[in-house]
């Protein structure tokens, strides 16, 4: 089975249980969570019209193209107003958790998932996109781009033009950007064609960095 990270159902019969089970619950307690006397009655009907358009739809008797439109659209009406009604007033107080099991959702999870220190080592291999341009593929030679500690990578590079030092180390690469992308376009300024790139990644997450990568140079085109 496919695995949902939204909390409305997939299936027509589990979002009509869900809805039911709303009307059910907040009759005697929307007041307190301030949600208003149209807005309950507007999804207590819907509630009922999507009931009635599902019957029709699967009934022998009465299945037609036209009852099969009218419960697809009879259910979008439904979700809309179910989660307008989320939104707006589940929020405001903000339920317990008991509330929450109560109407079929999910509590919330406040604890954060510890993400680690990276610890990948990343190289870059060049390729050409366009003048000044060069595209960027982000090789990890160590670890994966699937850990969850490496968010992302933080490119370091440096322009230099033919008779200027080169740079000994990363530490002389002055200019960086970050990107969680795993191939990146590096753009530089007009005059630059001609001159070399020299560039080197360390793999980032938030204030934690790791290790270097090797330094690597490119002709800009």
């Amino acid at each position: 089975m496919t695995r949902r990270s939204d909390w409305w159902p997939g299936a027509r019969t589990e979002q009509l249980a869900m809805a039911q089970n709303w009307v059910k619950t907040l009759s005697n307690t929307y007041k307190p969570w301030k949600i208003d006397t149209v807005a309950m009655q507007t999804f207590t009907d819907l509630t009922v019209k999507a009931d009635t358009a599902l019957r029709e739809a699967q009934s022998e008797s009465t299945r037609t193209p036209v009852a099969t439109a009218k419960c697809k659209a009879a259910f979008a009406q439904l979700k809309e107003a179910a989660r307008d009604i989320k939104k707006r007033y589940f929020h405001v107080p903000p339920l317990v958790d008991a509330d929450l099991v109560s109407l079929g959702l999910k509590p919330r999870d406040t604890t954060p998932t510890p993400s680690g220190t990276p610890a990948a080592q990343v190289t870059i291999e060049t390729y050409l996109v366009g003048r000044r341009e060069l595209g960027l593929r982000f090789i990890y030679l160590t670890g994966s781009a699937d850990d969850k500690a490496n968010k992302g990578c933080r490119v370091f590079y440096r322009v230099t033009a033919q008779g200027e030092p080169e740079p000994q180390g990363p530490d002389d690469l002055h200019n960086s950007f970050f990107t969680k992308r795993k191939k990146d376009i590096l753009r530089f300024e007009y005059g630059d064609s001609g001159k070399i790139c020299y560039m080197a990644v360390q793999v980032e997450n938030d204030s934690k960095k790791g290790p270097w990568g090797p330094m690597v140079n490119a002709l800009i085109p």
